[in-house]
């Protein structure tokens, strides 16, 4: 099977800070007051997010446009069923048809106007939270077009869920309202100086993803979970905080705006999320039922390892299904996708239409007279009141239509707690169609979600094991809710390959704690069963996409790499100061994000100095960034003078008294001379050539720090130069807000007209470069590369050996497992 590798042109996120003079500056004007305000600010931000991403569920799905579609699509489906009275299911057939296919169309062209608002979004926040910058995720129309083709494609009966959408509609959120601009709106722009860089957005975004969550499930906890066990690589306490912050704002607002819209008591708190699994209670007049035993648990086990297996089998097939539409469908006109969509519409209506009709059975009605309970009882006439009849006389339904014609969220409490006994001939038959359409339909062209179709047909997988048991075992002690929760949770954990944040959100969906432990054996079964086999569904989308993900840890074996054997040696450097044509011609030619700061080592640095201006400040440069530790007591020795110690002061005169030998190569150089033979006298105004030698192209570096592309691009759009015949202190200056003004979209070097500036003019790089990045030895091992990148949310890793050259460089796209396992076969050979 041909494994598609991580693509280069996906480009990482800047998530450690770039310690440079104009960030030194203002870290000089903040005091104590100033960060708290700071700190507040991002507090405030924080509410604010999750009060927007609870607005936004609102807006969605309590509008009147969803209640408008929702009735729609109810009122057809009754005049499914009064027509099997009268005989014109023909007609009504096509009245479903026309109307399903209509809203899935629309649905798919919004795709077409977003490409990236198709699917869920969660594989695609998973990847920007883990330090990767997708094109487009977190923008403002992305937003638009998913939360309204959501609407069309749930109206349009597909098989698909709203949740995942309502993830990534709050990570849109969270990391578009700190801006406070868009793309999408130019004309709407505030003076916001504050979170203008990638660590802080990324920050947001988390909270705005867990936000997401709590309004999708009612569940804050389980979406600051969620935030941690699926997507951010660098975590700590303080953003712990604000994403649960976040997700009690998000679950308050939902709350108070559904309690006040549905129950007209504002403020009283009723409805905690968009789905909500209601109460598991047995009847009072069973006295055999209980939830769950201790000997229950050995079923949920089994259930737990078919539901793996299950949902390995899910994965494998849509990872085919999402490989032959990259052949043979996205490659053709996007017309093509649409008429895809359109396929998978007119299939799944007539399916559920013709298995309603012939399929179902008919089913006597649970009573509410049983109970004594109040609010079980309200709960079981609520239930009972979304069952269908089709061809069933009275006080009977239809099993099979009361599972397809309803909402999913509908059709998961049916089977939760209707206590009327569903065929086990129907839970199959729905159970095999649900999970094939459902299949089919994650990948289309349209935004769809992939958590309610997974509880749905695992609930009907449970509740077909709670059917067999008491029909044929004859354990009646058994709760069938309880069995189709598990059987839920056994199938979606499967799939998504989720066990933390799974567990909490299915526990705060339920309100039942005691629940807590056979979910979690299930999950914990279900993610080891379906990992023997393949990986979760939204790792599949991320590796078919090509997205360089970075797992939580490498592999064992890894460790017998070192950083020089996964690091790029093959450099493009610029020079502490650098000619604007230099500058330009690297910028043009290459597509690397950052370029090294070195100097050159040379055995005749005098003589170079003594005839080129360019070449002699750099070389001033190097000697004066060199420290030494004669240099460094030197220093302290002349601040210890102040002391009133006179042994201090004496010791102090004693290192003073000593006088510094004459100028000569430092120790540094006559190392390197020993070390390396002679190579040619390049200027360090030439950019790098094809037609160099190995000696040339790989000549010992002195590393100095990193620049940004955009930096570079920064400092040339704004004419930051000095000319040969002036000193590089006149060079003009600029301020960390101005370095940073076109954040996040800086201009492109292939855009942007430089005839006016001399080619010949000299930039001076070093105030605005990063000297004290990140780096490793070259004998570092993987796993230690590896966490610290992840960890720290780097971008680029500089490899500097002993006597501080650079050799290479490692970014995200040499810690792939792909890319190391190509190493180790590698090593293996050379062994």
């Amino acid at each position: 099977e041909d494994e598609i590798l991580p693509r280069k042109d996906y480009e990482s996120l800047d998530y450690d800070r770039c310690i440079n003079d104009p960030y030194l500056e203002v870290l000089e004007s903040v005091d104590n007051k100033k960060a708290r305000r700071y700190e507040a600010v991002k507090w405030v931000m924080v509410f604010a997010i999750g009060v927007c991403t609870g607005l936004v569920r609102i807006m969605l799905f309590e509008s009147g446009n969803f209640r408008t579609l929702t009735l729609f699509s109810l009122t057809l489906h009754a005049a499914v069923e009064e027509c099997t009275e009268k005989g014109c299911l023909a007609l009504s057939l096509l009245e479903l048809l026309g109307f399903n296919l209509t809203f899935v169309f629309l649905a798919s062209l919004l795709v077409l106007i977003q490409p990236v608002a198709a699917g869920s979004g969660i594989p695609e926040i998973k990847c920007y939270l883990n330090g990767v910058k997708v094109p487009g995720v977190v923008r403002l129309r992305t937003v638009v077009c998913k939360a309204m083709g959501v609407l069309f494609s749930v109206a349009g009966g597909l098989f698909v869920g709203k949740e995942g959408p309502m993830i990534h509609s709050g990570a849109v959120v969270g990391a578009g309202l700190p801006q406070f601009q868009s793309i999408s709106l130019r004309k709407i722009q505030f003076n916001f100086p504050y979170f203008r860089s990638d660590r802080d957005k990324r920050d947001f975004v988390s909270a705005g993803a867990a936000a997401g969550v709590a309004a999708a499930f009612g569940a804050p906890i389980g979406g600051t979970l969620f935030s941690l066990e699926e997507g951010s690589s660098f975590w700590n306490q303080g953003l712990t905080w604000k994403v649960l912050f976040c997700s009690m704002a998000a679950t308050f607002t939902l709350n108070f705006f559904r309690s006040g819209i549905q129950f007209g008591s504002w403020g009283s708190f009723q409805l905690p999320g968009l789905l909500n699994f209601g109460e598991f209670k047995c009847s009072e007049s069973d006295k055999k039922c209980h939830l769950w035993t201790a000997v229950d648990l050995g079923i949920f086990i089994l259930m737990g390892i078919v539901g793996g297996l299950l949902g390995a089998t899910f994965n494998c097939l849509n990872k085919r299904l999402a490989k032959y539409r990259m052949r043979n469908v996205h490659p053709k006109p996007k017309l093509v996708r649409v008429l895809e969509s359109l396929l998978v519409s007119l299939t799944t209506t007539v399916v559920v239409f013709v298995a309603s009709m012939v399929l179902g059975e008919c089913r006597q009605m649970s009573s509410t007279s049983h109970s004594g309970n109040g609010t079980l009882s309200l709960q079981v006439r609520d239930v009972n009141s979304s069952i269908k009849t089709f061809f069933c006389p009275n006080e009977t339904y239809n099993d099979m239509a009361t599972l397809f014609f309803n909402p999913q969220e509908s059709a998961i409490l049916q089977l939760f707690h209707q206590d009327g006994t569903f065929s086990p001939v129907t839970l199959s038959l729905f159970f095999l169609l649900y999970f094939l359409l459902s299949c089919w339909t994650y990948g289309i062209s349209v935004p769809s979600g992939l958590f309610v179709p997974s509880l749905l047909c695992g609930a009907a997988f449970g509740r077909l094991v709670a059917n067999l048991l008491k029909s044929y075992i004859g354990l009646d002690h058994i709760y069938s809710g309880t069995f189709a929760l598990i059987g839920a949770a056994a199938f979606l954990g499967g799939v998504v390959r989720m066990t933390i944040s799974l567990t909490v959100i299915l526990i705060e969906s339920t309100n039942e704690i005691t629940y807590g432990l056979p979910i979690m054996i299930t999950l914990m079964v279900a993610k080891w069963t379906g990992d023997f086999f393949n990986k979760g569904i939204y790792d599949i989308h991320v590796n078919l996409r090509g997205v360089p993900l970075l797992e939580w840890e490498t592999e064992v074996e890894m460790d017998k790499l070192r950083a020089s054997d996964i690091m790029e040696p093959n450099l493009t450097y610029v020079y502490p100061h650098t000619r604007i044509q230099s500058l330009v011609s690297i910028l043009r030619t290459t597509v690397h994000h950052a370029f090294p700061v070195v100097t050159e080592n040379r055995g005749n640095e005098r003589e170079f100095m003594k005839g080129n201006q360019l070449i002699s400040n750099n070389i001033k440069f190097k000697k004066s960034s060199i420290l030494t530790r004669a240099g460094e007591q030197r220093k302290r020795s002349q601040s210890m003078k102040s002391y009133p110690s006179s042994e201090l002061r004496n010791m102090c005169d004693e290192h003073i008294t000593t006088e510094e030998p004459p100028e000569k190569e430092d120790l540094l150089q006559q190392m390197l001379e020993r070390r390396y033979t002679p190579y040619p006298n390049l200027y360090p105004d030439q950019s790098p050539s094809e037609e160099w030698t190995m000696e040339e192209r790989f000549r010992p570096l002195t590393f100095h720090g990193l620049i940004l592309r955009s930096q570079l691009v920064t400092l040339l759009v704004r004419g930051v130069c000095y000319s040969e015949s002036q000193s590089s202190a006149s060079q003009p200056r600029l301020s960390h807000a101005e370095m940073l003004e076109d954040y996040p979209r800086y201009p492109d070097i292939h855009d942007l007209d430089l005839t006016l500036l001399n080619p010949r003019m000299i930039v001076d790089v070093t105030p605005y470069m990063n000297p004290s990045p990140f780096a490793v030895s070259p004998n570092t091992h993987v796993s230690q590369v590896f966490n610290l990148f992840r960890t720290m949310g780097l971008r680029h890793l500089p490899v500097v050996n002993a006597v501080g050259e650079i050799v290479g460089i490692i970014t995200r796209h040499n810690l792939t497992h792909e890319f190391l396992q190509a190493r180790l076969r590698q090593h293996y050979q050379t062994i």
